[in-house]
Protein backbone atom coordinates (compact mmCIF):
# COMPACT_ATOMS: atom_id res chain seq x y z
CA UNK A 1 0.00 0.00 0.00
CA UNK A 2 1.23 3.49 -0.86
CA UNK A 3 2.43 5.15 2.35
CA UNK A 4 1.10 8.48 1.02
CA UNK A 5 -2.41 7.14 0.59
CA UNK A 6 -4.91 8.80 2.92
CA UNK A 7 -6.01 6.85 5.94
CA UNK A 8 -9.55 5.55 6.00
CA UNK A 9 -11.77 7.47 8.40
CA UNK A 10 -13.58 4.89 10.52
CA UNK A 11 -16.31 5.67 13.02
CA UNK A 12 -16.51 3.21 15.91
CA UNK A 13 -20.03 2.82 17.23
CA UNK A 14 -19.73 0.53 20.22
CA UNK A 15 -22.61 -0.86 22.19
CA UNK A 16 -24.47 -3.86 23.46
CA UNK A 17 -26.92 -3.71 20.53
CA UNK A 18 -29.39 -5.63 22.67
CA UNK A 19 -30.92 -5.68 20.00
CA UNK A 20 -29.79 -3.39 17.20
CA UNK A 21 -32.66 -1.20 15.97
CA UNK A 22 -33.43 1.46 13.38
CA UNK A 23 -32.28 4.25 15.70
CA UNK A 24 -28.74 2.82 15.68
CA UNK A 25 -28.77 2.49 11.91
CA UNK A 26 -30.27 5.93 11.24
CA UNK A 27 -27.65 7.63 13.42
CA UNK A 28 -24.81 5.71 11.75
CA UNK A 29 -26.20 6.53 8.30
CA UNK A 30 -26.36 10.24 9.20
CA UNK A 31 -22.78 10.15 10.53
CA UNK A 32 -21.50 8.56 7.31
CA UNK A 33 -23.22 11.19 5.19
CA UNK A 34 -22.52 14.32 7.24
CA UNK A 35 -19.18 13.90 9.05
CA UNK A 36 -16.73 12.66 6.43
CA UNK A 37 -16.47 9.12 7.75
CA UNK A 38 -15.71 6.43 5.19
CA UNK A 39 -17.25 3.62 7.24
CA UNK A 40 -18.90 2.88 10.55
CA UNK A 41 -17.94 -0.23 12.44
CA UNK A 42 -20.55 -1.49 14.89
CA UNK A 43 -18.43 -2.80 17.77
CA UNK A 44 -20.55 -5.34 19.63
CA UNK A 45 -19.66 -5.27 23.33
CA UNK A 46 -19.96 -8.57 25.18
CA UNK A 47 -19.79 -6.83 28.56
CA UNK A 48 -19.89 -3.08 29.02
CA UNK A 49 -18.52 -2.01 32.44
CA UNK A 50 -21.41 0.50 32.75
CA UNK A 51 -23.98 -2.27 32.23
CA UNK A 52 -22.62 -5.09 34.38
CA UNK A 53 -26.09 -6.15 35.53
CA UNK A 54 -27.78 -5.81 32.16
CA UNK A 55 -29.94 -8.63 30.88
CA UNK A 56 -28.13 -9.31 27.62
CA UNK A 57 -29.12 -11.62 24.83
CA UNK A 58 -26.33 -14.11 24.05
CA UNK A 59 -23.20 -12.50 22.58
CA UNK A 60 -23.24 -14.56 19.38
CA UNK A 61 -26.91 -13.72 18.76
CA UNK A 62 -26.35 -9.96 19.17
CA UNK A 63 -23.35 -10.11 16.83
CA UNK A 64 -25.32 -12.13 14.28
CA UNK A 65 -28.18 -9.61 14.38
CA UNK A 66 -25.76 -6.73 13.84
CA UNK A 67 -24.20 -8.55 10.88
CA UNK A 68 -27.61 -9.09 9.31
CA UNK A 69 -28.73 -5.52 10.01
CA UNK A 70 -25.68 -3.91 8.37
CA UNK A 71 -25.11 -6.35 5.51
CA UNK A 72 -26.99 -4.34 2.87
CA UNK A 73 -25.08 -1.08 3.36
CA UNK A 74 -21.47 -1.09 2.09
CA UNK A 75 -20.27 1.57 4.54
CA UNK A 76 -21.34 -0.40 7.65
CA UNK A 77 -19.47 -3.32 9.17
CA UNK A 78 -19.98 -5.51 12.23
CA UNK A 79 -16.91 -5.73 14.46
CA UNK A 80 -16.29 -8.48 17.02
CA UNK A 81 -12.91 -7.30 18.34
CA UNK A 82 -14.19 -7.10 21.92
CA UNK A 83 -15.03 -10.81 21.85
CA UNK A 84 -11.27 -11.45 21.86
CA UNK A 85 -10.40 -8.94 24.59
CA UNK A 86 -10.60 -9.29 28.38
CA UNK A 87 -13.96 -8.58 29.99
CA UNK A 88 -15.41 -6.21 30.89
CA UNK A 89 -14.80 -4.33 27.63
CA UNK A 90 -13.01 -1.02 28.07
CA UNK A 91 -12.99 1.37 25.13
CA UNK A 92 -9.29 2.17 25.46
CA UNK A 93 -8.40 -1.52 25.06
CA UNK A 94 -10.65 -1.76 22.01
CA UNK A 95 -9.08 1.33 20.43
CA UNK A 96 -5.55 0.04 21.06
CA UNK A 97 -6.37 -3.37 19.56
CA UNK A 98 -7.99 -1.86 16.47
CA UNK A 99 -5.16 0.65 15.97
CA UNK A 100 -2.62 -2.19 16.11
CA UNK A 101 -4.68 -4.30 13.68
CA UNK A 102 -5.41 -1.48 11.23
CA UNK A 103 -2.66 1.17 11.27
CA UNK A 104 -4.01 2.75 8.06
CA UNK A 105 -7.29 3.67 9.75
CA UNK A 106 -8.05 6.82 11.68
CA UNK A 107 -10.59 5.85 14.32
CA UNK A 108 -13.29 8.24 15.51
CA UNK A 109 -15.16 7.18 18.62
CA UNK A 110 -18.92 7.81 18.45
CA UNK A 111 -20.47 8.57 21.84
CA UNK A 112 -23.82 9.86 22.98
CA UNK A 113 -24.15 12.95 25.13
CA UNK A 114 -25.01 10.70 28.08
CA UNK A 115 -21.64 8.97 27.84
CA UNK A 116 -19.77 12.20 27.11
CA UNK A 117 -21.03 13.74 30.34
CA UNK A 118 -19.37 10.92 32.33
CA UNK A 119 -16.42 10.45 29.97
CA UNK A 120 -13.90 11.66 32.55
CA UNK A 121 -14.69 8.48 34.55
CA UNK A 122 -13.74 6.15 31.67
CA UNK A 123 -10.62 4.04 31.90
CA UNK A 124 -7.94 5.73 29.78
CA UNK A 125 -10.03 8.85 29.10
CA UNK A 126 -6.97 11.09 28.75
CA UNK A 127 -5.28 8.71 26.31
CA UNK A 128 -8.47 8.42 24.26
CA UNK A 129 -8.71 12.21 23.99
CA UNK A 130 -5.03 12.51 23.08
CA UNK A 131 -4.92 9.79 20.41
CA UNK A 132 -8.42 9.67 18.90
CA UNK A 133 -11.24 11.90 17.76
CA UNK A 134 -14.68 11.77 19.38
CA UNK A 135 -17.99 12.50 17.70
CA UNK A 136 -20.60 13.34 20.34
CA UNK A 137 -24.24 13.07 19.31
CA UNK A 138 -27.26 14.47 21.20
CA UNK A 139 -29.38 12.40 23.57
CA UNK A 140 -32.64 13.57 25.10
CA UNK A 141 -32.19 14.64 28.71
CA UNK A 142 -28.42 15.11 28.41
CA UNK A 143 -27.74 18.70 27.42
CA UNK A 144 -24.57 19.61 25.60
CA UNK A 145 -24.15 23.30 26.21
CA UNK A 146 -21.95 24.60 23.42
CA UNK A 147 -19.15 22.62 21.86
CA UNK A 148 -17.23 20.19 24.08
CA UNK A 149 -14.00 21.92 25.13
CA UNK A 150 -11.33 19.74 23.55
CA UNK A 151 -9.80 19.93 20.06
CA UNK A 152 -10.40 16.21 19.41
CA UNK A 153 -14.07 16.36 20.36
CA UNK A 154 -16.71 17.35 17.84
CA UNK A 155 -20.36 17.81 18.66
CA UNK A 156 -22.56 16.58 15.82
CA UNK A 157 -26.11 17.73 15.40
CA UNK A 158 -27.55 14.41 14.33
CA UNK A 159 -31.32 14.01 14.56
CA UNK A 160 -32.52 12.59 17.86
CA UNK A 161 -34.54 9.39 17.59
CA UNK A 162 -36.10 8.32 20.85
CA UNK A 163 -35.79 4.59 20.39
CA UNK A 164 -33.98 2.39 22.87
CA UNK A 165 -33.11 -1.28 23.01
CA UNK A 166 -34.89 -1.49 26.37
CA UNK A 167 -38.09 -0.22 24.72
CA UNK A 168 -37.67 -2.86 21.99
CA UNK A 169 -37.15 -5.68 24.52
CA UNK A 170 -40.15 -4.60 26.62
CA UNK A 171 -42.42 -4.34 23.58
CA UNK A 172 -41.34 -7.77 22.33
CA UNK A 173 -41.91 -9.28 25.79
CA UNK A 174 -45.45 -7.82 25.70
CA UNK A 175 -46.06 -9.47 22.32
CA UNK A 176 -46.33 -6.19 20.43
CA UNK A 177 -45.81 -5.95 16.68
CA UNK A 178 -43.01 -3.39 16.43
CA UNK A 179 -41.63 -4.48 13.07
CA UNK A 180 -40.87 -0.93 11.90
CA UNK A 181 -38.58 -0.26 14.85
CA UNK A 182 -36.23 -3.06 13.81
CA UNK A 183 -34.32 -3.61 10.58
CA UNK A 184 -36.43 -5.81 8.29
CA UNK A 185 -33.71 -8.48 8.23
CA UNK A 186 -33.91 -8.73 12.02
CA UNK A 187 -37.70 -8.69 12.32
CA UNK A 188 -38.29 -11.31 9.62
CA UNK A 189 -35.54 -13.63 10.82
CA UNK A 190 -35.84 -13.48 14.61
CA UNK A 191 -39.32 -12.28 15.45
Amino acid sequence: MDSLAPHRQIGLYAGSFNPIHIGHLALANWLCEYTGLDEIWFVVSPQNPWKMDADLMPDALRLEMVRKAVAAYPRFRACDVEFRLPRPSYTIDTLRALTDACPTCDFHLIVGADNWLRFDHWKGADEILERYRLLVYPRKGYPLDGTPAHPHVQRVDAPELEISSSFIRKALAEGRDIRYFLPEAIWSYYF
